[in-house]
């Protein structure tokens, strides 16, 4: 996928002027110098470390990787527990484990000095003497990140050293405790919090762990201050962000939008064909909104939670009329009980039973007993899982079985629609991980 992009200039050390655009002006890879001349060198704030942070909080910056968490909140957690023998680490977390999002990649390729300038901030803000940057499969991330943080060190920046860990592939393992784990020398699977990564994380010591595109909103906002950052956005959910606008659109890619943005809006510029019958939003966690009903909803964690939809990893996903809805969720959840850690019962018993159920609404012809089951399943295993897979996954199903209630009832009188023998429009990886 490729990023809508402007060429923008500006001043070194002046807030770039580029509409909507902030964390990626340029259709290439931004090399040192250009990303110096574009946005002025990042500041020094190891004399005042608590500056940066309550400037964060003033921003109202959120987490970008899904949680949506007060990062001032994060920041504050981990420098509260700095100490002389427990020296706090960052780790950024690129490894983007979501098969429909784009983002982290694409802003890593694009503009990785600015996500260095975020990881190098944080850790003065910390006081963090190591750093881990956490990248994906995808493309070959980790040799051009590497290339940008070897410009740095022949360019004598100082920075904590910052080590690049390519994650194994599967769902779960760009969870937050899962890339702990992983760097502990475990599996790659979450653990059980408390405690949680900010108490004892790596090597159990306190540990911060951000989205790369949070870290870049970081280095920006340490530039440019709260008030620039808030100038765009809305008072709910200030600045902007990424997402990856997929499916049936003429335009697919990553965009930089700035929050609270209409839906409908959003799919107009990456060229929305008409009609459709409903789009994704968050990704696999999250959930299904109808169109042209939803044209209407602000893009950003509170508007879409309203609508009863979710901003989660920035994914919007749009479902063509030529689609099964049904079949989608059958496919997705099918997909998420493969990557099960099957550490507690509600992922080992209850997300292969809930994928079994959606494989019978969506390629059978569903009594009353198994749509029943379906629901029940989703009641089950919502808030009881060790990490939050169920949740995620019922929250897709229940919002599935209300969006398509329609194509639910036809499948139930006559059996699977033509549409459910289609090829799937959600991307689904070829192997399962566990």
């Amino acid at each position: 996928m490729t990023a809508e992009h402007v060429r923008a200039s500006a001043g070194a050390g002046q807030s770039p002027d580029s509409g909507d655009l902030r964390l990626i002006v340029r259709d290439q890879p931004m090399s040192l110098p250009a990303h110096v001349a574009h946005y002025g060198p990042a500041p020094q704030n190891a004399a005042q470390p608590a500056a940066l942070i309550t400037e964060i909080e003033r921003a109202g910056l959120t987490g970008r990787g899904g949680g949506a968490f007060p990062t001032g909140r994060k920041f504050r957690a981990v420098a509260a527990e700095n100490s002389g023998r427990r020296s706090p680490v960052v780790v950024a977390n690129g490894s983007e484990s979501e098969p429909a999002s784009s983002k982290d990649a694409v802003l890593l390729s694009h503009s990785p000095h600015l996500v260095l300038d975020g990881i190098a901030l944080a850790a003065e803000s910390v006081g963090a003497a190591r750093a881990y940057l956490c990248v994906g499969s995808r493309g070959n991330l980790a040799r051009s990140v590497g290339a940008a943080i070897a410009e740095r060190d022949q360019a004598g920046l100082a920075t904590p050293p910052i080590e690049i860990i390519s994650r194994p592939d599967g769902y779960l393992a760009g969870q937050e405790t899962a890339l702990v784990s992983m760097l502990n020398g475990g599996l790659p699977v979450p653990t059980l919090v408390p405690p949680r990564p900010s108490d004892k994380g790596v090597r159990r010591q306190p540990t911060l762990v951000l989205n790369v595109e949070t870290l870049a909103h970081v280095a920006l906002i340490a530039r440019y201050g709260a008030v620039w950052f808030r100038s765009v956005g809305s008072d709910a959910a200030p600045g902007s962000a990424l997402v990856t606008v997929t499916g049936a659109v003429d335009r697919p890619g990553v965009r930089e939008i700035p929050l609270g943005t209409a839906l409908g809006e959003v799919l107009r510029r990456s060229g929305l064909n008409s009609p459709a019958q409903a789009v994704l939003t968050g990704g696999y966690f999250g959930s299904w909104l109808p169109l042209p009903a939803a044209l209407g909803v602000p893009v950003s964690a509170p508007g879409l939670r309203a609508a009863g939809g979710s901003l989660g990893a920035g994914v919007l996903a749009v479902l063509p009329d030529t689609a099964c809805g049904l079949a989608e969720t059958a496919r997705v959840t099918g997909y998420l009980a493969g990557q099960i850690a099957a550490q507690c019962g509600p992922c080992r018993n209850g997300m292969p039973a809930l994928a079994e159920a959606m494989n019978r609404i969506a390629f059978g012809q569903p009594d009353a007993d198994i749509i029943r089951w379906a629901h029940q399943l989703t009641d089950l295993v919502t808030g009881r899982g060790a990490c939050h897979l169920p949740d995620g996954a019922a929250g897709l199903v229940t919002s599935a079985l209300e969006v398509f209630a329609a194509d639910l009832r036809a499948h139930a009188q006559a059996g699977p629609c033509e549409r459910a023998r289609r090829p799937a429009i959600l991307p689904i990886p070829a192997r399962n991980y566990r």
